[in-house]
């Protein structure tokens, strides 16, 4: 049941948002166990076959995080982190590996795919968070049904952005009252999150994922339609994804949630650091914290730092998908930052607009590697874009869609930044509501899509 679908809009929410209010009115000591058994019922609605997965893990990571707490042992974390470690792998990485080992000894190992749970990714990072955090003394003990909500909160559950436990637990236990300023904020960013999904994620989807079906049966895309479908994909995944997540604070806010921000204008970073500052900065957190600072970071000397830059950054890679594209679009990365560590080191700069127009055509050149289902098609469009290419598939109209879409990533505001201006104006309601009218009919019509990052 995905957040751009009428189900969801028409069905789920206002009964979910009915009942929430209800229950604040009346036992207000009940709301933790109403958003748990709320984001349990959404997961479940979306795919009812992994609930018990879900639920388990949830209590088998509490347990040990009990269990800590009791006896603080280090084996206890880390025991339960390779038990979640070895789920992920299971589920998302066994045909990977499987096929890894094939081509290397020749064995003819038998392929198993099995379906991918919804959010694992996720909820695994918010396992390894709870957990690691406790170690280190950093995470307060929650209830079993308050960790139930840290990591199954249903506005975040599929797709981030991930938390902190101490993002969310004061606001379980002490809730702000409710707001009407909050609820406005909330579902402002709900419809702009929604208008950047449906009308420039998937409107430029139109134009791009064909491109690239094309190039992936075999097809050699000449300059204009590989430049199309570089550019084409790197502004679809971005509003695609920040929609969702601007849909994802929208939600949280309706329900007395602050979420953490997790896009800040990427596209309008001057260097690969900077873009990594702006682009799901929640995950960025989590790589510096959790791998790229125990790896070593930056204390132990020039070499170690390069190393662990290019380690987190291939595991980070690999975390996104099960497949050799992703360690490599990873890699790339890491190498980049990398050479921004050492360009720095020089004392060497780039003025604003070199340093803009370069991160930006990396970034679109790494996002080949991330988009393609193989090496073969990213090597099918990196040719295209050197004008090795003779299949014409771009359309002209493309243009103006991406040429305003541009502009609204790298010079207009961020979503929340809109919204915080826009709060306390009549006329910004009624755009808004106009504006979700317009959604509800597009949505209406079927032509709504997947989320990019619902799969990862």
């Amino acid at each position: 049941m995905p957040f751009n679908s009428l189900p969801f809009l028409l069905l789920f929410l206002p009964v979910a948002l009915g009942l929430h209010a209800l229950c604040v009115a009346r036992r207000p000591g009940w709301r933790v166990a109403w958003l748990a058994a709320l984001s349990f019922a959404f997961y479940g609605w979306w795919d009812l076959r992994f609930v018990p997965l879900l639920a388990g893990s949830v209590a088998l990571n509490w347990l040990a995080g009990e269990a800590y707490r009791r006896s603080p042992r280090a084996a206890i974390v880390t025991a339960a982190i390779v038990l979640d470690l070895g789920l992920l792998g299971l589920f998302k990485y066994l045909g990977f590996f499987a096929g890894q080992a094939d081509a290397v000894t020749g064995a003819d190992i038998p392929q198993v795919s099995l379906a991918l749970p919804l959010g694992i990714s996720f909820f695994t990072f918010q396992h390894i968070a709870y957990l690691v955090d406790l170690r280190r003394g950093t995470a307060e003990r929650m209830t079993l049904i308050e960790y139930a909500v840290y990591v199954a909160f249903f506005p975040r559950v599929i797709a981030g952005p991930l938390v902190r436990p101490s993002e969310l637990l004061g606001q379980l236990r002490a809730p702000e009252p409710p707001s009407a300023d909050r609820a406005a904020r909330g579902l402002m960013l709900l419809t702009a999150g929604l208008a950047k999904k449906v009308f420039l994620g998937d409107g430029l989807g139109t134009y791009v994922d064909p491109l690239w079906a094309a190039a992936a049966s075999g097809g050699q895309p000449d300059f204009a339609t590989a430049t199309q479908a570089t550019v084409g994909y790197a502004l679809q995944l971005y509003f695609d994804f920040s929609g969702y997540t601007d849909m994802a604070l929208g939600l949280a806010l309706l329900f007395g949630i602050t979420l953490p921000e997790n896009f800040r204008a990427p596209y309008r970073a001057a260097s690969i650091q900077d873009f990594w500052r702006r682009w799901h900065i929640t995950l960025s957190f989590f790589l510096r914290d959790y791998l790229y600072i125990p790896f070593g970071g930056s204390r132990h000397g020039v070499p170690r730092q390069l190393l662990a830059l290019f380690a987190t950054m291939a595991l980070g890679g690999l975390w996104h998908g099960a497949g050799l594209t992703f360690v490599a679009w990873g890699a790339a990365h890491g190498i980049a930052l990398g050479l921004h560590v050492l360009w720095r080191r020089a004392g060497l700069k780039l003025p604003e607009a070199a340093g803009l127009l370069a991160t930006f055509t990396f970034v679109c050149l790494a996002w080949v590697l991330f988009r393609a289902p193989d090496f073969a098609t990213a090597l099918a469009v990196y040719r295209g874009l050197l004008g090795l290419g003779s299949d014409a598939g771009g359309t002209a109209t493309f243009w103006p869609l991406a040429a305003g879409a541009g502009a609204l990533a790298i010079l207009g505001p961020t979503a929340r930044e809109a919204v915080e201006r826009l709060i306390p104006r009549a006329w910004a309601a009624a755009a808004t509501a106009l504006l979700l009218a317009a959604i509800l009919l597009q949505v209406g019509n079927d032509a709504n899509q997947a989320f990019i990052y619902a799969r990862f």
